[in-house]
């Protein structure tokens, strides 16, 4: 592995992923490899349960951003001691708004997407597993709160990590970057050269909304057909 993702979801990671495999980490894992492959949710499970590392299910993949595997940025610095860090920033406030809207709001809230999100859990067993992981990465970080999280308590649990990340990760290791910075800085730090292209933009919080809710209705209509 080359690259390590110690960024928290929200934070760009979907346009990480695209711009690190259009300047060659290909694979790059991000979340949406597991929400596409269900079958890697019991793995992960079993990660966040220590009954295997990070770094065996992170295999053939040159770059990581996004949870589960940024979850694991500490470990997979001691299993690859040679890869850089890159740790995604946006201003706390813009991150607590955006998690409210999205993760917060599909675990805990009282919207369309949260009752989704609970149907699709009660058919799709695979699913379940993901959610319950998840769920309990945020509850064990301290970052969400459950039903009781604040948008104070999500600034100040984002500054934190920030601040964590900064104090773990050696200065020459580690670059903290937006994608508001654009392509230079990370491509400085991967020592690869500048695409003639411009860096990549997805996954607002309406695309986060949709793919929740179409993936939720597919297991539901899956889960009432009857064999002809």
């Amino acid at each position: 592995m080359r690259l390590i993702g110690a960024g928290l979801p929200r934070t760009g990671t979907l346009t990480q992923k695209v711009a690190l495999e259009m300047l060659g980490l290909a694979p790059c894992h991000h979340m949406v490899e597991v929400f596409a492959d269900l079958s890697q949710a019991p793995r992960w499970r079993d990660a966040f349960d220590g009954k295997v590392s990070a770094a065996e299910l992170l295999d053939g993949h040159p770059a990581m951003v996004d949870w589960p595997g940024s979850y694991y940025y500490k470990q997979l610095m001691e299993a690859f001691p040679e890869a850089k860090v890159l740790l995604s920033v946006r201003s706390p406030e813009s991150w607590a708004k955006s998690m409210r809207t999205t993760i917060w709001d599909c675990l805990y809230g009282d919207s369309l997407v949260y009752h989704m999100n609970t149907a699709r859990r009660y058919v799709d067993p695979l699913w379940a597993t993901c959610m319950g992981m998840l769920d309990d990465m945020w509850t064990q970080t301290g970052l969400l709160n459950g039903r009781e999280t604040t948008d104070d308590w999500m600034i100040e649990a984002f500054k934190r990590h920030t601040e964590e990340v900064k104090a773990t990760v050696p200065a020459e290791r580690l670059l903290v970057w937006s994608p508001a910075d654009g392509w230079e800085p990370l491509c400085a730090f991967l020592e690869v050269p500048v695409p003639d292209a411009p860096l990549p933009r997805v996954n607002d919080a309406a695309t986060f909304g949709e793919r929740l809710i179409d993936g939720a209705l597919a297991a539901v209509q899956a889960s009432r057909a009857v064999p002809a």
